[in-house]
């Protein structure tokens, strides 16, 4: 993949990133704040904006969404790959979101 091809998909994933955003805060602001990891003002700002304007923030060469996790647990447990497994896949997952939700606390 070549340097001109890692743009573009980073464009596309600003675009696919800022229409779900855009949906989600629309349709259930609370769940948007919880699914995305976003403030009460980037959710405001982010549901205002117009077709241009996303469609101008889309075009940045660099990616505007990012990784939540940046804990090594929780990617323990979303991929199953802990060195001492306690539980099966599921209580593994329900673990790992009580985690992610924890963390929407420094976000609000």
């Amino acid at each position: 993949m070549n340097n001109e091809q890692i743009l573009a998909e980073i464009r596309e994933t600003n675009l696919t990133y800022l229409m779900l955003a855009q949906t989600l805060i629309r349709e259930d602001r609370a769940e948007a704040v919880f699914r995305l990891g976003l403030n009460q003002e980037s959710c405001d700002l982010l549901a205002a904006l117009s077709s241009a304007q996303v469609l101008k923030l889309a075009a940045r060469n660099t990616l505007l969404a990012s990784f939540r996790v940046n804990d090594e647990m929780v990617w323990s447990l979303l991929t199953n790959h802990s060195s001492n497994k306690v539980g099966n896949s599921a209580t593994n997952t329900l673990h790992a979101n009580i985690l992610m939700a924890s963390h929407i606390t420094e976000v609000l």
